[in-house]
């Protein structure tokens, strides 16, 4: 615990204070409780801002103060196994996509030695926290004797996080929202591995911040470009009107770890667009 800055008397003495009042009903009641240790009107539907806040601080705390000031994101599939595990794969597709496993850890293990010249406070590696893609990234990250940041998700279906990812940088949120908020506030590049919905959200979601100018452009990579071109026509969108032609240049394809560290190197920064290409 930190030694307060002040004279008066601090939060946590008063918590502990009251794990030995007297037993009586009146302690015993909810009322009685100090109101930010009271766990059941946390979680009351009106406190809602009160842990939107809550999520929003904590892991941004925690990351400044481990002197984190940049991050390259990786997002992508939590089906994908790894080469070693492919044999089990749900369908021929995914086993086949196992390069990918490969690949994210190897972008990972040579990203984490570039952020390793800045003491890991720079170009620090961030996944959901999962399994599949989001394993290698973290993996990579040991590998090269670095620390990575999770960002995890509670589901009714969900797993502990990968056992890959630095402890002290494991987070956990209830709102999607602030979650993407925490990928996206330092990124530096934004890399995006074949998935599913979630990755397709995230991609989705990361290009039209850049598009609409609402964040300043950085590199966005699709590994696989085989893979992208079948999901998604993305010149059917421009020769519809719908995007237009200059956004197909907001991201780029990339088929190996070295090929998207180049490009990550020799990228030159450019200012958030202030209009929208396109729009009468």
């Amino acid at each position: 615990m930190n030694k307060p800055r002040h004279p008066l008397r601090d939060a946590h003495t008063d918590r502990d204070a009251t794990k030995g009042v007297p037993d009586t009903p009146q302690t015993r009641a909810p009322a009685y409780r100090l109101a930010f240790a009271d766990e059941d009107f946390l979680c009351r539907e009106e406190l809602r801002p009160v842990r939107l806040q809550l999520e929003l601080l904590k892991p941004e705390m925690m990351l400044d103060t481990h002197n984190i000031t940049s991050t390259i994101v990786l997002f992508g599939g939590a089906r994908i196994p790894s080469p070693a595990t492919k044999d089990r794969a749900r369908t021929k597709t995914l086993a086949d996509l196992s390069y990918f496993y490969d690949e994210a850890r190897e972008f990972a293990r040579l990203m984490t030695l570039k952020s390793l010249e800045t003491s890991g406070r720079e170009n620090v590696i961030v996944t959901g926290g999962g399994p599949g893609v989001m394993e290698a990234g973290n993996r990579g990250a040991i590998d090269a004797g670095g620390h990575s940041i999770g960002l995890n998700i509670v589901l009714p279906h969900e797993q502990a996080p990968n056992e890959f990812v630095t402890p002290a940088l494991c987070f956990n949120f209830h709102y999607f929202a602030i979650r993407k908020m925490h990928f996206l506030m330092r990124a530096k590049a934004i890399c995006v591995f074949p998935g599913g919905f979630g990755t397709m959200d995230e991609l989705f979601e990361s290009l039209t911040l850049i598009q609409t100018g609402r964040m300043q452009p950085v590199p966005v990579l699709l590994f696989g470009r085989d893979f992208w071109e079948r999901i998604l026509n993305w010149e059917a969108l421009a020769d519809a009107g719908t995007i237009s032609e200059e956004d197909l240049s907001l991201f780029r394809f990339v088929d190996s770890a070295s090929e998207a560290m180049h490009v990550i190197e020799n990228w030159e920064d450019l200012p958030a667009r202030d209009k929208l290409p396109g729009r009468n």
